[in-house]
């Protein structure tokens, strides 16, 4: 966790020295972005809120993303974790948000990603949007390779 926080720390002071704003919308991440930032002393400048959503009900009622919005689109996938940022980033009216989904292990998800797959996005004035893949099946392993990528991804997009 130290290096999580570690990454989160060189985050919060880029977003307070631009006083902007961050939410986070995870999955597969259980919390542990948004865990990660808010573990820096006075993230109330610049954590907004945050959500795991990690079901179909959790997607709707927390995120106000309807089956009719995911027409064409499956969880897991650069698409849907473009959509959950936008949508973050709208609902909580920030700067930034950061989304991230995928499937942690020991087996792969309903979707036919295998164990290790995540897709994680930013959405601001600056979007951009990876997929990653660990070719593990370590659950737990999975989850912290997850958050530290999506962390660097929204260091690397705050930072230009």
């Amino acid at each position: 966790m130290k290096d999580l926080i570690a990454i989160a720390e060189q985050i919060a002071a880029k977003l307070v020295a631009r006083k902007q704003t961050i939410a986070v919308a995870e999955s597969s991440t259980g919390g542990l972005i948004s865990a990660s930032l808010l573990a820096v002393p006075g993230a109330s400048a610049y954590f907004l809120g945050g959500a795991v959503v990690y079901t179909r009900d959790a997607r709707r009622l927390l995120v106000d993303i309807s089956d009719e919005a995911m027409k064409g689109i499956r969880s897991a996938s650069e698409p849907y974790a473009q959509l959950l940022a936008g949508r973050t980033r709208e609902r909580f009216a920030t700067t930034w948000a950061l989304s991230e989904t995928g499937a942690t292990g020991p087996t792969g998800n309903r979707y036919g990603d295998a164990a290790g797959h995540s897709c994680m996005a930013v959405a601001g004035p600056i979007s951009s949007v990876i997929t990653l893949e660990t070719g593990s099946a370590d659950r737990q392993a999975n989850m912290h390779a997850f958050a530290a990528r999506a962390l660097h991804l929204l260091l690397e997009n705050v930072s230009r």
